[in-house]
């Protein structure tokens, strides 16, 4: 019987097959994000899970090793690490190898979801910024979140429920740091379109054909020097908006009403 590979360990092969001799040139992990650096000067984000984080006053016990480390020695900790940083600075590294160019305009993710009253949404992972805006199309909105501090389902049966009758489905790409999205993704079974969002994405389509994922709203750097400082200095995602330009791919043939952009 053949085993189906799971999206982390695609992503990692594909990270290999694309640049299998690249080096990290600079790595920073942060309060809110860690930030890999490959040698020609591609930058990768991924979010860091601080709740999974073990006590005690080191993070990592590789720090002061890491810049100047294999790329493939990094990478291969999303797939194989057994730690959530571990996880994460695989993801960071993964996306600055598959980085692609930043777009000349920017779109807007909701938009391109084409929401309406008669929509029934499964938020996974709670996007604060979101909710309004998804509420005043009329759309149902039902947000499926583990964190305790956080509001939305947490039921592992209510969160099933919603996943296979959602119509849109929209992923925290941290998912793929806390070991989750593929039990996700199984789930879905009926959307018409399904996201996967946030600074952590993998911005390549092709890690995604075997998935309902047809939308991956991601962001590129244009400023390395200061999105490095911000991840150095402990900030997320607002503190890093001046120097990200989001980046929206969408799957042809995935989605019944647009095309690739």
């Amino acid at each position: 019987m053949t085993t189906r590979r799971s999206i982390a360990q695609i992503i990692v092969d594909r990270a290999l097959q694309t640049a299998p001799n690249a080096t990290a040139t600079d790595v920073r992990i942060g309060l809110g994000y860690a930030g890999v650096v490959v040698e020609d000067d591609r930058l990768g984000l991924a979010a860091v899970l601080r709740n999974d984080m073990e006590p005690g006053c080191t993070v990592f016990s590789r720090a002061g090793t890491l810049a100047g480390e294999k790329a493939a020695v990094l990478l291969k900790c999303l797939a194989g690490g057994t730690t959530s940083m571990e996880r994460t600075l695989g993801l960071a590294t993964a996306n600055a190898i598959l980085h692609p160019d930043p777009p000349e305009t920017e779109e807007d993710s909701i938009d391109l979801m084409r929401l309406t009253a008669e929509d029934r949404v499964g938020m996974v992972g709670f996007f604060g910024p979101l909710v309004k805006r998804i509420e005043a199309t009329g759309a149902e909105l039902f947000i499926l979140e583990l964190d305790p501090r956080r509001p939305g389902f947490k039921d592992e049966r209510q969160r099933n429920e919603i996943l296979e009758s959602a119509s849109v489905v929209i992923v925290t790409a941290t998912s793929l740091l806390n070991g989750t999205i593929d039990g996700v993704l199984d789930r879905v079974c009926g959307a018409r379109h399904v996201v996967l969002m946030g600074p952590s994405t993998p911005l390549d389509p092709l890690l995604f054909e075997e998935t309902p994922v047809n939308h991956l709203a991601g962001s590129v750097g244009i400023n390395n020097g200061k999105l490095l400082q911000v991840v150095s200095e402990g900030g997320g995602t607002p503190e890093m908006r001046p120097w990200l330009r989001y980046v929206n791919l969408l799957h042809r043939g995935k989605t019944a009403d647009r095309e690739s952009t």
